[in-house]
Parts: structure tokens; C-alpha cells; sequence
């Protein structure tokens, strides 16, 4: 079913929601391919520990560490009765890893699975009711993990970034704009190779031409995303495995509950749209009108539109907290 809520309507929604208790968080590690991964669990204030709790892994946009959208929204779920996980991937933030801020899809689905193994061994949470929150980038590598690990019960995305080749063509000027950014990548592919040194550019600034989000919000503001805890770097190699991973192949595989929450203000609307329409299994969207990608990440009238509509839609597929499971 698809709904469009305005902003005056998104407004109402976040007025009219109850207040919550402000959750705990506990700060965990786990291995994903023999390397430590820091997390931090979101649990809710009121929880009972007697009872089993609905899950959720909770993942942020490319190139980000677990303080930065991933959290605000983890607390939004552990404020609505959900334990949810938040974590480094290897590579970025406090997780382990020799190779420093670079953007690996293979990688990055290998440690959602890990993070969701993780869930169902703490003695609060249901094994069997286990769901992904994905943002942003990370959106495709939750689909993708959820396509094939059946621990992975319900889905849901925020502002999805998902791609194929032919999004990426449009999104990045062309085959020309695309070859660009490949020769690029594998220039610093081929340094790396040969000296085993990473060569990094801004991930975000508002001067330099050479950073991967030029002249973006969010990432280049302190009171938003340009926090202590993230490091501005990105190692350049990273584009032909970027480029080249498609999403959207996961939609026909992914036979899960599904809610996707989207504006056609924000970023490519093509690629979300394309990926509902070849989903075969269960599914709904909501799309917001008006609201721009950077937004999703801490605007409060859209966090909370998409939150209570990512709430909901996990209550129907998981439950809520005591109901059955193991």
C-alpha cells in the first residue's frame, strides 16, 4: 500500500506521539571474521528482563560510525519497546580492522549477518524475532543480507540508497562520469597493492573538490553529523566495489515482511521505486513529502514520521515485547 504524508501531516503524527522513557545502552563486542566489532545496545527503560524482546539491528549510511544516524535511530526503536544494536563495521569507528574507512559491501553484509548471530545469543532477545533497520547506504547491504539469512525476520529502510547498474549511471553522469570514478578507484586500488599504505580524501567538506560529498549538509556540520567520534576520511579504492554492487538484484530473493519509508525529495527515489516493484513477498511504503535525504538522518519531524511507521510495522511482524518466542 502506498501512503504520502505531508510535512504538516508528519508534524501531527510527531505532536500527537507519546513521550518515552529514555533507554539504556550497553556497550557490547562481537566477532565478525576474526575481527572484534564494538556496538552499542539500545535497551528499552522499562523493559522486562524476564520477558524476550523483538530485536533489531540498526544500520547507518556509507562512510558513518554508530554515533551518528544509526543511533538517533536505535534510541527511537529502544524508546519504542525494541532492543536495538548499533555497530562499527570492521573498518570504521572503535571495530577492529588493518583497513581503515573503506566502503566494502561484501564486507559490511558479512557483518550485519555477524551483528544478527550476535542478537539472538543475549538472553533479552527472541531469536526468532530478529529485524533490520537499514539507512541510507546500508539499506542494500540489509536487503542483501536478508535475502539469504533467514534469521533476519522483517525488514525495513529509511531514505534507501539502492542501486544497479543502471541507477548508478544515473545517478553518477553517465558511463563516462562512472568510468571516471572507476579509473579512480582502482588508481588507488593499485597504490595500496603495491606500498600496503591507504591514500585518503575528505570524506565530506564544504572546500575541497576532492572529497567524496562535496558541498553536503549533515557531515560538514557539528551540531549534526561532523561528530568527535567520526573520522573525515575515505580511502578512494573503494568505488569499483561501490559502483558495481547492486542491490536491487536482492528484491525478487527477499521474501520478508517489508516497510520502506522514502521522499521523492530525497536520494534516489528511481532506485526505491525500482526495488518495491520486483519485490515479490509482503510489503508496504510511505513516502513523505518533501523531505531531503540529510533530513532522514536528524530532522525530529521526519525521524519521528519514519519511526513510528517502522514501530508499527515491526509490532505486526515481531510482536511486542513478552509475546511468544524463544
Amino acid at each position: 500500500m502506498l501512503k504520502i504524508l505531508t510535512l504538516a501531516a508528519a508534524t501531527a503524527v510527531a505532536l500527537g506521539s507519546s513521550a518515552f522513557a529514555a533507554p539504556r545502552v550497553e556497550r557490547v563486542t562481537f566477532a565478525s571474521h576474526g575481527e572484534q566489532i564494538v556496538g552499542d545496545l539500545y535497551l528499552p527503560e522499562d523493559m522486562d528482563p524476564a520477558k524476550a524482546q523483538p530485536a533489531l539491528v540498526v544500520t547507518g549510511a556509507w562512510m558513518t560510525v554508530k554515533e551518528q544516524m544509526a543511533a538517533r535511530y536505535a534510541r527511537e526503536m529502544a524508546d519504542r519497546g525494541f532492543v536495538a544494536l548499533t555497530f562499527d563495521f570492521r573498518g570504521w569507528g572503535e571495530s577492529g580492522g588493518a583497513r581503515r574507512q573503506y566502503e566494502d559491501p561484501g564486507a559490511k553484509i558479512a557483518d550485519i549477518e555477524a551483528a544478527v548471530a550476535y542478537l539472538a545469543t543475549r538472553p533479552e532477545v527472541s531469536k526468532d524475532r530478529i529485524g533490520g533497520l537499514g539507512i541510507c547506504a546500508s539499506s542494500g547491504y540489509m536487503v542483501t543480507a536478508a535475502a539469504k539469512d533467514a534469521a533476519i525476520k522483517s525488514v525495513a529502510l529509511v531514505a534507501p540508497w539502492l542501486h544497479d547498474a543502471e541507477v548508478v549511471e544515473q545517478t553518477y553522469r553517465g558511463k563516462d562520469g562512472v568510468a571516471r570514478l572507476e579509473a579512480a578507484g582502482n588508481a588507488a586500488e593499485a597504490a595500496y597493492r603495491r606500498t600496503g599504505k591507504q591514500a585518503f580524501l575528505p570524506a565530506a567538506s564544504l572546500t575541497d573538490q576532492r572529497a567524496i560529498m562535496f558541498k553536503v549538509p549533515y557531515y560538514t556540520e557539528a551540531d549534526r553529523g561532523m561528530i568527535p567520534a567520526w573520522r573525515n576520511e575515505a580511502d578512494p579504492a573503494f568505488w569499483r566495489g561501490w559502483l558495481t554492487f547492486d542491490a536491487i538484484q536482492a528484491a525478487p530473493r527477499l521474501h520478508r515482511p517489508f516497510l520502506m519509508v522514502h521522499s521523492e525529495a530525497a536520494a534516489i527515489p528511481q532506485g526505491a521505486h525500482k526495488f518495491y516493484a520486483r519485490l515479490t513477498g509482503p510489503k508496504q511504503e510511505l513516502w513523505l513529502d518533501n523531505v531531503t535525504q540529510f533530513d532522514f538522518y536528524d530532522g525530529a519531524v521526519p525521524v519521528e514520521a519514519a519511526t513510528d511507521a517502522v514501530a508499527a510495522h515491526f509490532r505486526t511482524t515481531l510482536g511486542s515485547a513478552g509475546e511468544a518466542g524463544q
